[in-house]
């Protein structure tokens, strides 16, 4: 079991327990994956697992000059392959260039919703992601509609990967303990090359829909200047949670046509 000290000022909660960091690396599959960048490492708890599957292909950002440090010392094979910088600031393609690089970490809570939609940014070069965060943060990404988990993350993320709630993992097992439970997810890359629509047209409508979660589409679409008796069907009586990914497509072609 690998002890850990933790950086506070990071938000974020060090793993401890090997077992499950195994569990989390074989979540990664072997194959069909040109690099792998671990956000967070921290002292390496899933990094040595990590090294004897994917060898040079592993790249591992982290922030802390203090875990660098100890990295650089305890995992020469990891040589001219750790980054000390900010994953939100960090470019790919001066890392990996145009290869496809699937990203793991356990993630710091208060930057894992920023994590997802930078992968979701690069989505075409990040086919794969396994990460480890908050339960309930979790929760929301995998669900679907009619969930009250379901959210503006989800749908957005949905529309470009399939997501899977692994398994969730308690608070006892990390330094120090955090005050939620955490989970592992998966999300692969699904095969749509395309919206069919303006993309960001899309993200405002599903934004705008989730505005007031209690409120029904005809109330939260009313500040688009949208015409009165488009607004006037039934179908805009649903509330935002009721309307799939593909349902959400199609209410943005509906839109685009009398914007």
């Amino acid at each position: 079991m690998n002890k850990v000290r933790p950086k506070k000022n990071l938000g974020q909660h060090f793993l401890n327990d090997s077992n499950i960091a195994h569990d989390i690396v074989k979540a990664l599959p072997e194959e069909g994956i040109e690099g792998v960048l671990e956000i967070g490492p921290g002292m390496g708890v899933l990094t040595q697992f990590l090294i004897p599957v994917f060898d040079k292909k592993l790249w591992v950002i982290e922030l802390d000059k203090e875990s660098v440090s100890y990295l650089n010392i305890h995992y020469h094979g990891l040589h001219g392959r750790i980054l000390n910088e900010d994953f939100l600031r960090w470019d790919p393609a001066r890392t990996f260039e145009k290869k496809r690089f699937a990203i793991i970490g356990n993630f710091p809570y208060n930057i894992s919703s920023q994590i997802f939609f930078k992968a979701l940014d690069h989505r075409d070069q990040v086919p794969l992601l396994v990460g480890m965060l908050q339960k309930e943060v979790a929760e929301r990404l995998c669900s679907g509609p009619g969930n009250r988990d379901y959210g503006i993350l989800s749908v957005l993320l949905q529309a470009w990967y399939d997501m899977e709630y692994l398994f969730t993992v308690p608070a006892h097992v990390f330094t120090p303990p955090p005050k939620v439970t955490s989970a592992v997810i998966r999300m692969k890359r699904n095969n749509r090359q395309d919206l069919g629509v303006d993309e960001k047209l899309f993200k405002r409508i599903v934004k705008q829909c989730f505005s007031m979660r209690r409120k029904t589409l005809r109330n939260n679409l009313k500040s688009m200047a949208l015409p009165e008796d488009f607004l006037l069907d039934a179908y805009f009586n649903k509330r935002a949670e009721e309307l799939s990914v593909e349902e959400y497509l199609e209410l943005t072609k509906k839109i685009a046509a009398v914007l």
